[in-house]
């Protein structure tokens, strides 16, 4: 979930806010919960988390607190930061963080988490052909960046 979470927000805080809001959900749709892809079912909950955050921050902006040194505590990364960290080097990590929600999100489903077309359409909604288009197209917006 967190690897996920991270790949779509971009950044440690965020993807842990949208773990901790994932986790929250999972637990209360856990009673309706079918048996199935329990992977393609949490991978959904995540992205939906991070639209439903996303379209959120759009609507109410919010302007940054300064930064205030003497109330920073010091400490090194997590473990999960750091396998994410290591996993996409960080200028492919900024290029996806580029791309539109649409094709970021279809990318990494399709080749960070290795869902297959039919998942992927399947947990954001879309046709298939919606979803090969998106991840065609955020494929080649990657490759028009990284060149």
């Amino acid at each position: 979930m967190y690897s996920v979470a991270y790949r779509l927000a971009g950044n440690h805080s965020d993807a842990e806010d949208v773990v901790q809001e994932s986790l929250l959900r999972v637990k209360r749709g856990l009673v309706n919960y079918t048996p199935g892809s329990l992977q393609g079912w949490l991978a959904r909950i995540v992205t939906n988390v991070f639209l439903d955050e996303t379209r959120r921050r759009k609507r109410r902006p919010q302007a940054a607190l300064p930064d205030d040194p003497d109330r920073v505590i010091a400490g090194g990364p997590g473990a999960d930061e750091e396998l994410a960290m290591r996993s996409l080097p960080d200028h492919l990590q900024s290029a996806l963080a580029g791309l539109q929600d649409e094709f970021r999100v279809a990318v990494i489903l399709c080749d960070v988490a290795g869902m297959s077309y039919s998942e992927i359409a399947d947990q954001t909604g879309v046709p298939v052909g919606t979803v090969r288009s998106r991840v065609h197209r955020g494929r080649m917006k990657l490759r028009e960046v990284l060149t």
